[in-house]
């Protein structure tokens, strides 16, 4: 089936560089242009696109409000194309609160120095989006299909005393709506593991931070992880664990260009196995792709306890799928339920 896009974007140019990018991949076709958010939610409701891209700043209606008003109207997978600066982070998790569900650099050298390699980035992402929010949307498998969870026998796992969580598409909205409901006295440090550009990352923690009621804060080089501290990976980076089990430290080094993720959760969760494996708690929550499996399966293997978030509340049910599908989680749950069963734990 082909992918049906819709372009939104006050410059024609652009609306013409995206169109012909997009249509180059037989996979997807550019059904229409608007040129403000007004236009857009015309478009939505006459030609029901798979896939919207949408600008953030645009005449008559921005791009944030036209995201609200599409989500309720006829809820659509849309990325949103932003500028990389602590003012553009900003307003794309705004937009991502509002609905979005996933964002893109407008300037396309963002992705990659390569031109042709940066294209076909932008074109597998908005393919994915698409296909990611439909398979999600599928009716979940009965019990007699679904990888059965692991059991795990009362007793088998060690007290817990630090949370990893790894997430991607979907991963800021499936955040807050987790740590919101932790308490301020809870007793445990988490690392938050979240695929995101390093421009977006401090304004992210500082959102968290005044949302909720535990510490969090984009992790430093040399930060021991202290109890009720969430601890935000920094985007472009690599965040590992060292030290020793009793007193656990973060070092934050330089990501390479060749690795497909910065911060990437697998790292995360290897550096700890050789630490403190079995006073983990690994969480996987939505998001596209495989990244922390191998390194949950590695954990799980020596002693920690895995969850993964149920399809039903996935943007995106890629992440938490494969880690269910090796057979490696202790629970699967929804995203309120992992809030739940957390902040009863501290």
């Amino acid at each position: 089936m082909t992918v049906k896009v819709l372009i939104v974007d006050d410059s024609a140019f652009f609306r013409r560089r995206l169109t012909e990018i997009i249509d180059a991949d037989p996979r997807m076709k550019v059904i229409a242009t608007a040129a403000n958010g007004e236009e857009a939610i015309s478009q939505t409701s006459l030609l029901r696109p798979d896939v919207i891209t949408m600008d953030m700043e645009m005449p008559v209606m921005d791009g944030i409000a036209a995201v609200r008003k599409i989500m309720k109207m006829r809820p659509t997978p849309i990325l949103m194309l932003s500028t990389w600066t602590t003012e553009g982070a900003k307003a794309t998790l705004d937009a991502l609160d509002a609905g979005a569900m996933d964002y893109l650099p407008k300037r396309f050298e963002d992705l990659s120095s390569d031109k042709l390699a940066a294209q076909k980035v932008l074109r597998d992402r908005i393919h994915n989006v698409a296909k990611g929010f439909l398979a999600a949307r599928q009716p979940e498998k009965t019990d007699a299909e679904a990888p059965a969870t692991r059991k795990v026998p009362a007793g088998s796992r060690d007290i817990i005393k630090q949370i990893v969580i790894g997430t991607s598409t979907g991963g800021p909205v499936a955040l807050q709506r987790i740590l919101s409901r932790l308490p301020s006295n809870f007793s445990l440090p988490i690392l938050l593991v979240q695929h995101m550009p390093a421009s977006f990352t401090p304004s992210f923690a500082e959102r968290l931070n005044a949302q909720c009621a535990i510490t969090v804060k984009e992790a430093k080089e040399g930060d021991a992880m202290q109890a009720g501290v969430a601890y935000l990976a920094p985007g472009g980076q690599q965040t590992l664990f060292k030290g020793r089990a009793e007193r656990l430290f973060l070092n934050v080094e330089a990501g390479q260009a060749t690795q497909t993720y910065r911060p990437c959760i697998d790292m995360t969760l290897h550096s700890l196995a050789r630490i403190s494996p079995a006073n983990t708690l690994a969480i996987i929550l939505t998001g596209m792709g495989s990244d922390g499996r191998d390194g949950c399966m590695e954990l799980h293997g020596l002693g920690a306890t895995v969850w993964a978030q149920d399809q039903a509340t996935s943007t995106i049910y890629g992440m938490p799928m494969a880690v269910a599908k090796a057979g490696i989680a202790d629970k699967i749950l929804g995203l309120d339920d992992i809030g739940q069963q957390l902040a009863a734990m501290g």
